[in-house]
């Protein structure tokens, strides 16, 4: 028989669709023993239904064939289990499957197939069910519990009711009401304003599902060979419209204090080069939009980068863990990063000049890319989403000029769209035009679908327009970023006391080193120990320092500034871990510091300076920098010595390290 008398019909089950060959002569009973192998049942339990819904059933018949029954090539057919029969055994590896991408496999977790009808039903039940497990934000929780309703007070000229009635005029909005955002000029729904209203319908969200956009083939299709010989409907992503996005995970950006920024400012201050910062803060809820979120910055890292005037490189980070692991013990997380981009106007005036503007650019296509880099790497957990996470609340924020030649801080974000397109290594920037990016086109090694954009023509007329440049205004969310009327404090900050150096800072007077913490130390009193390493710089230096890293030690400290408990942090300066870092520090100045009156090394210091002395020449004699080793002032010629803190080969005249300053 010829091949074209060979009939592919389609059978869907809770398993997956699959196809299954046979000839217009074969019998109905044929047709089911071929369901049965292909599908692997255990039984022959099952019914095929012509239409959903159990309707118009196929009796397995040995005399009626395909032909009698009218079916033609591509037709397809419901399997359905009768009476909850086990078809498929109870083994929770998984099952290859052949499905396309508009029918899915669904089954519980303990294995049972679910019926045809409901398969819609299951998926929504699953994503649920991982829902428990997957570990949401705190402000994503607290934001769940609240109502979410925009309260209203009486109108005294439309309410002609009591004062505990309500009416239309005074009524509770909904926190997406359209009126009362243009009201108070929100331009971007808060995220959970938008699952609200998602979920806002007879179903109440039971069909609610948030995936991610895919630019990439679909793997495992065997109607063809793999791209490039070959490429089909089923596996080919489908083009893509940019479209603005109307919310945004972040609504608001608030850094506790101007002196964070201030401090962050100071690099491109003395050197004019440009700089890249790690916001750490928490997550809040923002009252001035309805469930909004505001992300409150508490410190910056800056990571180890090259930077030149107009550009910047990031290295390697050895210490990134660390930073991450340091920052969760004081309560923070990692929401954003922050750069500058500033160019001197007037150095007499301390203006600067006005470069990102609507005539030029507020985000380059690089910009855009990076941010787009760093969302991926920190998505947003999301009940709602197949795989657990969707979007990301990792904010963007640009230092430069305004339009009155004064430094301001503008907030972004990149749209999911954004996000996908980085993911898969669909954009680039353009090489003269930083307002620009550009999709790339496919080649053998990986397929592009198409990416358009909506522009309106010299008619009016709203017309699409391929991605080859774009605009990245599309791929924009603004977020406004400030500093609060009261200032807070989660760390220490004073105008008075000299701040530690910030770290990865290679320019005279903010390295990081052991004589920069003794000279920081210097500044504080032993009742202001708090306060001392209160210090997200300081915290950080102290549990990677070469001489004694205190890492492991620091946990009680840590707890005590999240907390601010002062009693707990001058326990912690008792330790014995402690008292050997004041005991480095009161040998490596040449005056005593102002330890507490309980340490070893202030004792010795005191003892010393009591006594013949401390560093004068007047003594012929004396102690060694807080050691109880005589030492004369000018010893005799002899060999090289070695410093048995840094291994440095010293002079030997020298009575301490000319490295590290250390004593002999």
């Amino acid at each position: 028989m010829s091949k074209s008398k060979i009939l592919t019909l389609r059978v869907q089950s809770p398993e997956g669709t699959k196809r299954i060959d046979v000839r217009p002569t074969d019998t109905i009973l044929e047709l089911f023993e071929k369901v049965h192998d292909i599908f692997g049942l255990s039984g022959y339990a099952f019914a095929l239904y012509r239409q959903r819904g159990c309707k118009d059933e196929l009796i397995s018949s040995r005399i009626k064939t395909i032909r009698n029954y009218g079916l033609s090539h591509g037709d397809m057919l419901y399997l359905t289990p009768l009476n909850g029969a086990m078809l498929w055994s109870q083994d929770p590896s998984p099952r290859p499957s052949t499905s396309t991408g508009s029918s899915q496999s669904t089954i519980s977790p303990s294995g049972e197939p679910v019926e045809s009808t409901e398969v819609v039903q299951s998926q929504s039940q699953q994503s649920v069910r991982q829902s428990v497990a997957l570990q949401e934000d705190e402000v994503d929780l607290q934001l769940w519990k609240l109502d979410g309703k925009v309260q209203r007070k009486r109108d005294e000229k439309l309410c002609r009711h009591g004062s505990n009635g309500c009416c239309v005029h005074c009524s509770p909005l909904e926190p997406f009401d359209e009126t009362y955002l243009k009201e108070q000029n929100i331009k971007h729904l808060s995220f959970h304003s938008y699952l609200r209203k998602l979920t806002a319908g007879v179903d109440r969200g039971k069909f609610v599902s948030l995936e991610d956009i895919s630019c990439r083939i679909k793997t495992g299709c065997k109607d063809h060979p793999p791209w490039p010989k070959g490429i089909c409907s089923k596996c080919q992503p489908n083009a893509i419209t940019l479209n603005r996005q109307v919310y945004r995970h972040v609504d608001n950006v608030m850094f506790e204090n101007a002196h964070l920024v201030e401090r962050f400012l100071n690099y491109w201050r003395s050197t004019g080069h440009q700089r890249i910062g790690f916001l750490y803060g928490r997550y809040e809820i923002h009252a001035d939009v309805p469930l909004g979120i505001r992300a409150t910055v508490a410190a910056i890292y800056e990571p180890p980068q090259e930077s030149t005037r107009d550009s910047i490189t990031l290295l390697p980070d050895e210490k990134e863990s660390l930073v991450q692991e340091l920052a969760q013990k004081l309560g923070l997380c990692r929401v954003g990063w922050i750069f500058t981009d500033l160019v001197a106007d007037d150095v007499k005036k301390g203006t600067v000049k006005h470069v990102r503007n609507i005539e030029s650019h507020f985000l380059s296509a690089e910009e855009c890319i990076m941010a787009g880099y760093f969302q991926n790497k920190q998505p947003n957990p999301c009940r709602f989403s197949p795989v657990g996470y969707f979007g990301s609340k990792f904010v963007t924020v640009c230092v430069t000029g305004d339009a009155s030649n004064q430094v301001h801080m503008e907030g972004y974000g990149v749209s999911n769209q954004c996000m996908a397109l980085v993911r898969d290594n669909c954009l680039v920037p353009t090489k003269d035009a930083p307002e620009l990016g550009y999709v790339r086109e496919s080649t053998d090694k990986q397929f592009v679908p198409d990416v358009y954009y909506k522009v309106k023509d010299d008619y009016g007329n709203e017309v699409s327009r391929l991605a080859r440049p774009l605009p990245v205004e599309y791929l924009l969310v603004d977020i406004p970023a400030s500093t609060p009327l009261s200032p807070l404090f989660t760390f220490y900050a004073d105008a008075s006391t000299r701040p530690f150096p910030v770290e990865n800072r290679m320019v005279d007077g903010h390295i990081q080193d052991f004589s920069a913490l003794s000279s920081y130390m210097q500044q504080f009193t032993p009742d202001r120990f708090l306060q001392a390493v209160s210090d997200f710089h300081f915290l950080l230096y102290i549990s990677t320092m070469d001489m004694l890293p205190m890492k492991d030690y620091m946990d009680p400290i840590l707890e005590a500034i999240r907390t601010q408990n002062s009693e707990q942090a001058q326990e912690w300066s008792r330790s014995e871990h402690w008292a050997t870092v004041e005991q480095l520090i009161a040998a490596s100045l040449s005056s005593p510091p102002q330890s507490r009156p309980q340490s070893v090394a202030f004792a010795d210091i005191g003892a010393v300076a009591g006594g013949v002395g401390l560093g004068t020449e007047s003594s012929e004699s004396g102690l060694v920098r807080g050691t109880d080793h005589p030492v004369t002032s000018q010893p005799g010629p002899g060999p090289l010595w070695t410093c048995p803190h840094c291994t440095y080969l010293n002079s030997p005249d020298l009575v301490s390290c000319e490295m590290c300053s250390l004593p002999r």
